[in-house]
């Protein structure tokens, strides 16, 4: 057997099998514990479900990109928080005062050229330097952070354009504007790994970055690239999200970083890298979101809940360390 082939079998179905176990876990309990009238597995609640993944799930497909690279990026929240800021923020400016509601995907594409700058940016540093991507983005997660409190202080950044709410308000076969671009973004992203010369780069040099440079593959650029997917979809997650709300918080995007990484792990992508799909993470998602709304249905509280996907966590962690040390020994075999 080949090594790691344990932990793509179990991978490739137990993320769907845990989701199965939530729905009737969660169902049952709330029956008994919730004190809402409403079934937790009602169609509605299912849906709005699938909106609420949406922040995170469109950031969780670049990270999945980047962890299947090697690479990890723990400054999305703080990209998210700017991003939101600049969409906000330019539809204010003087200079965009007689484009009327044109001044919209102005917005948008300033939120997501700065999103993609600075990731493209943490992808130059890690390229030129060769500094570990981790402490790279720990660096900027505290910069871009400290930019986003020097911009307006503890004070909210507020626009509501009614435009641009009842764009993000509207409802298409049932499924909400938000649960679209997660679905778009899955989708692409899909087709990106699994169908490209990208994507099986992408495999490659996580997998082995010295046999992939032999291959004579352009890692820098190739890292660098896929640092500016992330960055870009952590503003397009922020637009998508902000165009609703309209108000965005300094603090907003916090501990962003670790929901998605939880979410990419859960779904099976390799913390070291040459391994993962992106309907994995698909599921990881899901599984979380559903963890977050099936605790709070039984009446638990959010410590409770970060306690509880934190072991999850750290179980799925261990579990895959186990798989991929065991399937090593058969080799050997």
């Amino acid at each position: 057997m080949k090594p790691g082939t344990l932990s793509k079998a179990l991978n490739s179905g137990a993320i769907w099998g845990f989701i199965v176990l939530e729905l009737i876990f969660f169902s049952i309990a709330g029956e008994y514990l919730s004190l809402s009238d409403k079934a937790f597995m009602d169609w509605e609640n299912m849906l709005l479900l699938l909106k609420q993944s949406a922040p995170i799930g469109i950031i969780a497909m670049g990270m999945t990109i980047v962890m299947i690279n090697g690479n990890i990026d723990l400054s999305v929240g703080a990209t998210y928080a700017i991003a939101a800021i600049v969409l906000l923020e330019s539809m204010t400016w003087p200079i965009f005062a007689g484009l009327g509601d044109l001044v919209i995907p102005v917005a948008w594409l300033l939120a997501l050229l700065v999103g993609t700058f600075l990731g493209a940016l943490n992808g130059l540093i890690v390229w030129k330097t060769g500094v570990d991507a981790f402490i790279v983005t720990l660096g900027s997660m505290l910069g871009f952070r400290g930019i986003v409190f020097m911009f307006n202080g503890e004070n909210p950044t507020s626009h509501l354009n009614w435009t641009l709410v009842d764009f993000a308000e509207a409802e298409f076969l049932g499924l909400a504007t938000a649960s679209w671009f997660l679905l778009a973004v899955t989708l692409v992203i899909w087709f990106v790994m699994t169908k490209t010369v990208h994507g099986r780069n992408a495999y490659a040099i996580g997998d082995n970055r010295e046999a992939a440079v032999n291959a004579g593959i352009r890692v820098g650029p190739h890292m660098m690239i896929n640092f500016a997917i992330i960055g870009f979809l952590a503003a397009l997650s922020a637009v998508v999200f902000y165009s609703e709300s309209g108000s965005v918080n300094p603090n907003d995007g916090q501990l962003y970083e670790l929901w998605v990484i939880t979410a990419v792990v859960l779904g099976g992508t390799k913390i070291t890298g040459g391994a993962g799909s992106v309907i994995g993470t698909f599921g990881g998602v899901i599984a979380i979101q559903l963890l977050r709304k099936g605790l709070g249905h039984i009446g638990a509280d959010t410590s409770t809940v970060n306690l509880v996907i934190g072991l999850i966590l750290i179980v799925v962690l261990i579990l895959d360390r186990q798989l991929n040390v065991k399937g090593k020994e058969e080799l050997k075999v």
